[in-house]
Protein backbone atom coordinates (compact mmCIF):
# COMPACT_ATOMS: atom_id res chain seq x y z
CA UNK A 1 0.00 0.00 0.00
CA UNK A 2 2.70 2.47 0.74
CA UNK A 3 4.61 1.39 -2.64
CA UNK A 4 1.33 2.52 -4.32
CA UNK A 5 0.80 5.82 -2.37
CA UNK A 6 4.81 6.86 -3.08
CA UNK A 7 4.34 6.27 -6.90
CA UNK A 8 1.14 8.31 -6.65
CA UNK A 9 2.72 10.87 -4.76
CA UNK A 10 5.22 11.02 -7.47
CA UNK A 11 3.20 11.79 -10.37
CA UNK A 12 4.20 8.61 -11.88
CA UNK A 13 1.73 6.54 -14.26
CA UNK A 14 1.84 3.01 -14.88
CA UNK A 15 -0.26 1.79 -18.06
CA UNK A 16 -0.12 -2.28 -18.78
CA UNK A 17 1.07 -2.96 -22.21
CA UNK A 18 0.68 -6.03 -22.68
CA UNK A 19 -1.88 -9.14 -21.36
CA UNK A 20 -2.25 -9.58 -17.52
CA UNK A 21 -0.52 -12.59 -17.60
CA UNK A 22 3.13 -10.75 -18.10
CA UNK A 23 1.73 -8.99 -14.91
CA UNK A 24 1.12 -12.51 -13.31
CA UNK A 25 3.75 -12.90 -9.78
CA UNK A 26 6.63 -15.38 -10.54
CA UNK A 27 6.66 -19.49 -9.81
CA UNK A 28 8.07 -19.94 -6.53
CA UNK A 29 9.12 -23.25 -4.89
CA UNK A 30 11.85 -24.25 -2.34
CA UNK A 31 14.99 -27.21 -3.10
CA UNK A 32 16.04 -28.60 0.02
CA UNK A 33 19.57 -29.47 0.67
CA UNK A 34 21.15 -31.87 3.07
CA UNK A 35 24.04 -34.70 2.27
CA UNK A 36 23.35 -35.81 -0.01
CA UNK A 37 19.72 -35.20 -1.45
CA UNK A 38 17.49 -32.14 -3.05
CA UNK A 39 14.19 -32.16 -1.39
CA UNK A 40 11.36 -29.98 -3.73
CA UNK A 41 8.93 -27.90 -2.15
CA UNK A 42 7.35 -29.17 -5.80
CA UNK A 43 7.94 -31.04 -8.36
CA UNK A 44 5.82 -29.14 -11.24
CA UNK A 45 5.48 -25.21 -12.20
CA UNK A 46 4.18 -22.55 -14.45
CA UNK A 47 6.39 -21.52 -17.27
CA UNK A 48 7.76 -17.79 -17.00
CA UNK A 49 9.55 -16.33 -14.17
CA UNK A 50 10.46 -18.41 -11.74
CA UNK A 51 12.53 -17.81 -8.04
CA UNK A 52 13.74 -21.53 -6.55
CA UNK A 53 15.09 -20.70 -3.02
CA UNK A 54 17.76 -22.97 -2.37
CA UNK A 55 18.20 -23.47 1.73
CA UNK A 56 20.96 -25.25 2.73
CA UNK A 57 19.60 -27.23 5.65
CA UNK A 58 23.24 -29.30 5.64
CA UNK A 59 26.30 -29.49 6.93
CA UNK A 60 28.19 -29.14 4.22
CA UNK A 61 28.30 -26.02 1.21
CA UNK A 62 26.03 -26.81 -1.65
CA UNK A 63 24.92 -24.73 -4.66
CA UNK A 64 22.04 -25.39 -7.14
CA UNK A 65 22.54 -25.78 -11.05
CA UNK A 66 19.40 -26.00 -13.45
CA UNK A 67 19.45 -26.77 -17.26
CA UNK A 68 16.72 -28.08 -19.12
CA UNK A 69 16.99 -31.56 -20.47
CA UNK A 70 18.12 -31.03 -24.44
CA UNK A 71 19.06 -27.58 -23.44
CA UNK A 72 22.33 -25.79 -23.09
CA UNK A 73 21.82 -23.47 -20.55
CA UNK A 74 22.87 -23.71 -17.25
CA UNK A 75 21.16 -21.47 -14.24
CA UNK A 76 23.24 -21.58 -11.17
CA UNK A 77 23.18 -20.28 -7.85
CA UNK A 78 26.58 -19.03 -6.05
CA UNK A 79 28.06 -22.09 -3.16
CA UNK A 80 25.40 -21.80 0.20
CA UNK A 81 26.59 -22.53 3.21
CA UNK A 82 25.24 -24.37 6.18
CA UNK A 83 21.90 -22.67 7.52
CA UNK A 84 21.66 -20.24 4.58
CA UNK A 85 20.26 -19.75 1.42
CA UNK A 86 20.44 -18.25 -1.98
CA UNK A 87 17.75 -17.45 -4.52
CA UNK A 88 17.87 -17.95 -8.50
CA UNK A 89 15.62 -16.11 -11.07
CA UNK A 90 14.83 -17.67 -14.58
CA UNK A 91 12.79 -17.07 -17.00
CA UNK A 92 11.71 -21.22 -18.08
CA UNK A 93 10.25 -23.07 -20.79
CA UNK A 94 8.09 -25.65 -21.10
CA UNK A 95 9.96 -28.44 -20.31
CA UNK A 96 11.69 -30.80 -17.84
CA UNK A 97 14.49 -29.61 -16.08
CA UNK A 98 17.35 -31.09 -14.35
CA UNK A 99 18.84 -29.36 -11.16
CA UNK A 100 21.70 -30.80 -9.47
CA UNK A 101 24.64 -29.60 -7.10
CA UNK A 102 28.00 -29.05 -8.62
CA UNK A 103 30.45 -29.43 -5.73
CA UNK A 104 32.78 -32.26 -5.74
CA UNK A 105 31.31 -35.62 -6.18
CA UNK A 106 27.78 -34.32 -4.76
CA UNK A 107 25.77 -35.11 -8.15
CA UNK A 108 26.76 -39.04 -7.87
CA UNK A 109 26.14 -39.13 -4.57
CA UNK A 110 22.70 -38.03 -4.71
CA UNK A 111 21.84 -34.40 -4.99
CA UNK A 112 20.07 -34.40 -8.20
CA UNK A 113 16.28 -34.03 -9.21
CA UNK A 114 14.00 -33.33 -11.68
CA UNK A 115 11.13 -30.57 -12.53
CA UNK A 116 8.46 -30.07 -15.24
CA UNK A 117 7.25 -26.88 -16.60
CA UNK A 118 3.69 -26.21 -18.11
CA UNK A 119 2.04 -23.91 -19.62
Amino acid sequence: MKRLAFIAAAGVVFMAAGPAAALAPPARMQVGATEFNFGLSRHTIKAGRALIELANYGEDPHDLRLRRIGGTKIWGTRVVAPEDTAVLSAKLSVGRYRLWCSIADHRSKGMSALLTVHR
